[in-house]
């Protein structure tokens, strides 16, 4: 009779416990030997692709389909041929038409078109028991899984700007910043964070800078957008659809992470093609009817005019002259210059008013770390409850979800707080210092140092028909405010 032989191996562990292939392969020829079948064929893969498993299973099934003779099929044990029914169907298919018989070697067990229901009965429970090892392992990771992610452990591979790496003294993964990738992530956000960047122009930027994957392929538009997208950069990692913190050391803060989905969903809202040719205010304005962005749109080659898009089509097409919307920002650009001695007065009023401030930013610190506190307290509780049984485990895990949600928020309104108006003074006096130029650098800069001006001082930028609205941002809005009344308010 001609033979098939089957070796397959699903964890290193088993290469080596006497289940490597070749030993399955040695075993199966004796087998063969021993029953005087003629070997036609020998099939061997790793289990830990189900693609892979799947694709030489259907080999061996369509070779027995074709086949003119009765096949019989050798393998070690019935768990190296299947680990479910659905095999089943198509095996049982064939042996009842004669084409196949199964030669399990360690069970000692054939069964072919004549064999009674105990012999089938056997080859069921095989099957079973290969099934219920299969839960078993699947649950076991599950749970590894589950455990990591407490511990603050990465799940897979980590992302572009770190290394996974293995310490050779304790043989422990881990994971470091890559120093080299992880200036171009950085760089990454905080270019995309300023509007003036789209994914397209990142993806250009960083191929002519050098940043490459980790295996040495370029990056795209998709890489980019999978950049922009992760919460690991920050300190959280996805998993089952939930956020997680990490143990890692973040490389951009929260608030720098959702200044950048601002401007993503902003770009998501309405379909557009990016534009060759950068226009001062495109992506900065929206119109104050609808809410939509204004469009730049250049005629004869050399006029920009600007119209809202009108996707909800409720406004009337109105265009607006760049020219003219250039002359209105640099009159405000015009009025942010100042005295010394006033700029000085400004800061000193801007610092009175910020001192105010941090009293209220420290009364809520330390609400904040009061209601981690009492949250870490909780879950202590709940845990005793659920090991004693009070409790269910689903009721648990719904509350644990809940409480770490929250603490989670309060880490988040933490972090704010302590990183805003640090050195404010040095600050304001920098940015004030830089706003007395402001109209010289704008009258005289390329479009893209326009823009990033625009940025700078205004937010909200709007068109109302022809007409420009805005407000500025702080201390700009406190020196216009003087200019109108002469008076710092303090």
């Amino acid at each position: 009779m001609k033979a098939i032989i089957l070796a397959r191996v699903s964890t290193e562990e088993q290469m080596t416990e006497g289940q490597s292939i070749p030993a399955q392969i040695d075993r199966a020829r004796e087998y063969a030997k021993r029953k005087d079948f003629d070997v036609a064929k020998e099939y061997q893969f790793d289990e830990s692709s189900t693609k892979d498993r799947r694709v030489k299973f259907e080999q061996v099934v369509e070779y027995i389909r074709k086949s003119k003779e009765n096949i019989a099929l050798i393998v070690e044990t019935v768990d190296r041929l299947q680990r479910g029914y659905k095999e089943s169907v198509e095996l049982d298919i064939l042996r009842k038409e004669g084409k196949l018989e199964l030669h399990f070697i360690r069970e000692n067990l054939v069964v072919h078109k004549d064999s009674n229901s105990s012999e089938i009965q056997r080859w069921d429970v095989g099957v079973l028991l290969a099934k219920s090892f299969v839960l078993q392992i699947s649950d076991n990771v599950k749970r590894t899984f589950s455990n990591k992610v407490k511990l603050g452990e990465i799940i897979g591979r980590a992302p572009i700007g770190y290394l996974n790496i293995t310490n050779e003294m304790t043989e422990k993964k881990t994971v470091i910043i890559d120093k080299f990738r992880s200036e171009y992530i950085c760089k990454i956000f905080k270019l995309y964070s300023t509007g003036n960047y789209s994914m397209k122009q990142l993806a250009k930027l960083m191929k002519e800078e050098g940043l490459t994957t980790k295996k040495g392929g370029k990056i795209g538009l998709r890489q980019i957008e999978l950049i922009l997208k992760n919460a690991f950069y920050y300190g959280y990692q996805l998993y089952k659809g939930e956020l997680y913190p990490h143990k890692y050391e973040p490389l951009i803060s929260y608030e720098l992470f959702l200044r950048c989905q601002k401007i993503r969903e902003g770009y998501n809202k309405i379909p557009r093609k990016v534009s060759e040719k950068p226009f001062v205010f495109q992506g900065l304005m929206t119109c104050a009817n609808c809410g939509c962005r204004i469009t730049p749109e250049l005629q004869k080659g050399k006029y920009v005019y600007y119209h809202c898009t009108d996707h909800k089509e409720v406004c009337k097409k109105i265009y607006v002259n760049q020219d003219d919307i250039l002359k209105e920002v640099k009159s405000v650009f015009d009025k942010l210059v100042l005295p010394q001695e006033d700029i000085d007065k400004l800061v000193n009023s801007l610092k009175v008013l910020e001192e105010g401030k941090n009293e209220f930013q420290k009364r809520q610190l330390k609400k904040l770390r009061k209601e981690n506190d009492q949250i870490d307290e909780n879950i202590s509780i709940m845990y005793d409850d659920r090991l004693s049984g009070s409790i269910t485990i689903d009721f648990y895990d719904k509350k644990f979800k809940e409480l770490m949600e929250k603490k989670q928020e309060n880490e988040f309104k933490m972090k704010r707080l302590n990183n805003a108006n640090k050195n404010y003074y040095i600050t304001a006096n920098t940015i004030l210092s830089l706003a007395q130029r402001a109209s010289e650098i704008f009258g005289s800069s390329e479009i893209e140092e326009k823009r990033q001006l625009v940025n700078f001082v205004f937010q909200n930028l709007q068109l109302d028909g022809k007409k420009l609205l805005f407000k500025t941002k702080t201390p700009f809005e406190r020196v216009l405010e003087y200019q109108s009344t002469h008076n710092w308010g303090d």
